[in-house]
């Protein structure tokens, strides 16, 4: 570095100190001096491990700093804050000089380190901790505690999609985001299986590159992701539907699941419950005991056509907004006969459930009625 620079070397605090891009080590390297506010800054700390001398200017103002670099090349380690205020009086004093024709130093603000795209969920987990250590509510809480809000935030974030209001939805990702990291800081502190959010992490990205040999596969991975790549079978997959099919297969093989019924959770809401029984029984080949469906009438529009279909007369294909109407009436003539609709649904879906996996094991060799 020539004589007569200052540079302000910007990084954040959300790095490791000592990752810095090359032109930072350079400047570092090339100085005379290298001047920080506080002797505690991370950086700092870390240079002077590495054996580089940093000297501590408290309260240096931006006039200190010119005159420390009239004849000098002079790093300044800008704190976490990036020095905005001392920064904007470099900039002031500098224009000042060249309007009224004054040398002085060469200033540059030079970022050494940028944030991430995700870096900020390493403020969150900061956040976190210090709430768990700190305050007594959410030194309280459990898992279990925790249930009812993590199914309200779901909730909330679902109508907010529905809104439309990317504000609101901003919003409810955030407090759902938060659902996750407080279970994964409760989870950490457990006596004999602790994991912390980092696993969780860990978990699902090992998960997705399983599920997804199309897009990662083993010659086109990270050195990263070979484990996980390894675990799976390239396959090709042009087609949403193609995708669908090589997750249900590679999933299938990881939990070991002997039923197309395995792993679908009870707790679900019931009309939740019955689509996914649906789907995977169809995906499966298994033919479903469904009885034939009422047919709405179909509702006319403002124009005179009608929704869901091409005419009125209830046999076109069924449309959205119908098939609710149909769903809300069975509700209702449910409710005045004293039926509980979720209750009854739910039966209904752990008789198809039984009789799926009936018909599967029929299916197997040496099943039941298969030939002696």
């Amino acid at each position: 570095m020539s004589a007569g620079r200052l540079v302000v070397l910007v990084t954040t605090p959300r790095l490791p100190a000592g990752l810095l891009s090359g032109a930072a080590w350079r400047a570092l390297s090339g100085a005379d001096l290298v001047g920080v506010g506080r002797a505690d800054l991370p950086l700092a700390l870390a240079l002077l491990a590495e054996g580089t001398a940093v000297e501590v200017w408290p309260d240096v103002s931006a006039a200190d700093l010119l005159k420390r670099s009239r004849d000098s090349s002079v790093v300044w380690l800008a704190g976490e804050d990036g020095d905005g205020s001392l920064t904007r009086d470099l900039a002031d004093e500098v224009v000042r000089r060249a309007e009224t024709g004054e040398s002085g130093s060469e200033v540059e603000i030079l970022v050494g380190s940028f944030d991430p795209v995700g870096s900020r969920l390493l403020d969150l987990v900061e956040v976190m901790d210090r709430l768990r250590r700190d305050c007594p509510w959410d030194q309280e809480q459990t898992h279990e505690s925790l249930v009812r809000y993590l199914v309200e935030e779901a909730y909330e974030t679902i109508e907010a999609i529905e809104s439309g209001d990317r504000e609101h939805l901003q919003e409810e990702l955030g407090d759902l985001l938060l659902q996750v990291m407080f279970h994964a800081r409760i989870a950490s502190e457990h006596p004999d299986m602790p994991f912390n959010i980092d696993e969780v992490a860990g978990q699902v990205v090992a998960k997705m590159v399983r599920r997804h040999p199309h897009v990662f596969a083993a010659t086109e991975s990270p050195a990263a992701y070979d484990e996980a790549t390894t675990a799976s079978t390239a396959t090709t997959a042009s087609t949403a539907e193609e995708v669908q099919a090589n997750w249900e297969t590679i999933k299938a093989a990881e939990k070991s699941r002997q039923s197309a019924m395995d792993g679908i959770a009870p707790g679900l809401p019931a009309l939740s419950l019955a689509a996914k029984v649906v789907s995977r029984g169809r995906r499966a080949g298994v033919s479903l005991s469904v009885s034939a469906a009422p047919t709405p009438t179909r509702a006319s529009t403002p124009d005179g056509s009608t929704e869901g279909g091409t005419d009125s007369s209830g046999t076109g294909p069924l449309g959205a907004d119908p098939l609710g109407e149909v769903l809300f009436t069975l509700v209702a003539a449910a409710e005045a006969a004293g039926i509980d609709a979720e209750q009854a649904l739910r039966r209904r879906v752990a008789a198809e459930m039984a009789e799926v996996r009936a018909v599967e094991q029929r299916a197997l060799p040496g099943g039941p009625g298969a030939p002696g």
